[in-house]
């Protein structure tokens, strides 16, 4: 549908206008006003992304909210905006957990306090705008501007190796994009246009098909980020603040899954098909043997940080079993992990502002002076095996029918990311918050507050509700589902 009133260029230009406003107008020397600009900022750029769930239409895989200006019109260059079931749940889910991230600095971030919060909030509307440019130019401005924010956040105030891990991160993800931008360049002097729908019908020899698979590829696997560029993400997350693991597990390793749905299945579809046991094995290898390595860690951030990898490398296999039943579970473990991986990193953090640790073994008994904290956790952990009733169970699920549908033993190893996943999880859990107290400093440690109990909950719920009644997730995401199927299907070869 369209909207006479842009709330896609509302929900990519509020924050980010809130973002320069904290930053013209901020300083420590008034930080009370900067957290409660910040959160108004936030709450109001959720609000404006409402009318996307109420008004979308169901049943239909056509671009909705579309809105379009000519931009850099040499080029042929619009800046076009539009969603649908595939893209529509990652710009509310974006909006919706920059709230989080905003409440949990509350308290914690006491320098460079506007700065701060600024920096999330323009990487907020930055990463709508991936979800929804229909324009490639305007798709890779957005991607790549993602890097900046987030390069400072790591920078400024992570831990102590936060330069080294901030220069990974963005020589990783810039490297991987120079490839696509040369992708994308020739899709336009093939076509004439920067537009990716046009894209979507364009006839390409299977030589060509291949090479744009695997220029797109290197640019989206390292940000998913599937194995073997993986390495970039667990130095990211451990030296990142709280809210930059939040974000990074949350939204951005989205960007790259949510690119293989975009460009590299409709406009290679052949070489998709043609690749796709490549792929499979990879997402395999992900799944399992990054299982493996997240039993072994010692710090939390960095086991969570594998358990992401694992719970991505899940998502590739649904994408290319080509079946229903993947592609559909694929999406909805995209958006149950945005719930869930954001409350384990909330979860590490109340931890690490306590005791100013990630080490496992400096915790045990936990739950004997945080059982509110104890109990919630619990349900963040389970969500994490994919217990049933959790929003971790129903993707999961899907796409484990959906390989089982594809072949058997494809399946059958994905199924292991249900022994691993609980491995790991269960292990971390009880080495933390069960036993008796393990040292003094657990002794004092004083349960959540009203800040963090309401937090914790408000995903708590959402990670519920999702579990127990997936239907409106689904809803939306049939028919694009179902349309991208049809469209990978049907060849493309000239």
């Amino acid at each position: 549908m369209s909207s006479s009133f842009p709330v896609l260029s509302a929900a990519i230009w509020v924050p980010i206008l809130f973002g320069v406003l904290v930053l013209v107008v901020g300083s420590d020397r008034n930080a009370p006003m900067v957290r409660w600009l910040s959160l108004m900022g936030a709450v109001v750029s959720f609000l404006v992304t409402i009318p996307l769930f109420c008004y979308f239409e169901r049943g239909s895989a056509a671009m909705q909210f579309v809105e379009k200006a000519n931009w850099i019109e040499r080029f042929g260059a619009q800046y076009a905006l539009g969603v649908d079931g595939l893209s529509v749940w990652f710009v509310m889910l974006t909006a919706f957990i920059t709230i989080f991230v905003v409440i949990a600095a509350w308290e914690v971030i006491e320098d460079r306090v506007a700065q701060y919060m600024a920096s999330f909030l323009i990487l907020s509307g930055l990463m709508v705008g991936v979800f929804s440019a229909l324009d490639g130019l305007l798709f890779y401005v957005f991607f790549e501007a993602t890097l900046i924010p987030m390069y400072v956040i790591i920078g400024v105030w992570g831990g102590p190796n936060r330069v080294y891990a901030a220069f990974k991160f963005f020589l990783y993800t810039l490297l991987g994009s120079l490839l696509t931008l040369i992708a994308l360049i020739y899709l336009y002097l093939q076509s004439g246009t920067f537009s990716i729908l046009a894209w979507h019908e364009l006839p390409l020899t299977m030589r060509e098909q291949v090479l744009i698979f695997f220029a797109f590829l290197m640019a989206f696997a390292v940000k998913v980020p599937m194995w073997p560029v993986h390495t970039w993400l667990p130095d990211a997350h451990v030296e990142a603040p709280t809210g930059g693991s939040v974000v990074l597990a949350a939204i951005m390793l989205k960007l790259g899954a949510y690119g293989f749905l975009r460009f590299s299945m409709p406009i290679a579809p052949d070489a998709s098909h043609y690749l796709a046991g490549f792929m499979i094995t990879l997402s395999l290898i992900a799944v399992i043997y990054i299982g493996f390595v997240a039993i072994v860690q010692a710090d939390m951030k960095k086991l969570v940080a594998y358990s992401s990898i694992a719970h991505m490398g899940f998502v590739t296999l649904g994408f290319f079993i080509f079946n229903q039943l993947g592609v559909q579970g694929a999406v909805v473990q995209m958006i149950s992990h945005g719930f869930v991986s954001a409350a384990m990193f909330l979860c590490i953090g109340v931890l690490y502002d306590r005791l100013h640790s990630r080490q496992i073994k400096d915790y045990g008994g936990v739950v004997n002076t945080m059982p509110r904290f104890a109990a919630l956790s619990l349900l963040f952990v389970m969500a994490n095996c994919g217990l049933p009733a959790t929003s971790g169970f129903v993707g999961e699920f899907f796409v484990i029918l959906g390989a089982v549908q594809f072949n058997f033993w494809v399946g059958l190893l994905a199924a292991t990311t249900l022994i691993l996943s609980a491995a790991y999880s269960l292990w971390m859990y009880k080495r933390v918050v069960f036993g008796a107290v393990a040292n003094e400093q657990v002794a004092k440690l004083k349960d959540i507050g009203r800040r963090e109990f309401w937090m914790l909950m408000a995903l708590a719920v959402c990670t519920l509700v999702m579990g127990i009644y997936p239907k409106p997730v689904t809803d939306m995401t049939d028919a694009s589902v179902d349309a991208l199927l049809k469209h990978v299907a049907t060849t493309k070869i000239k």
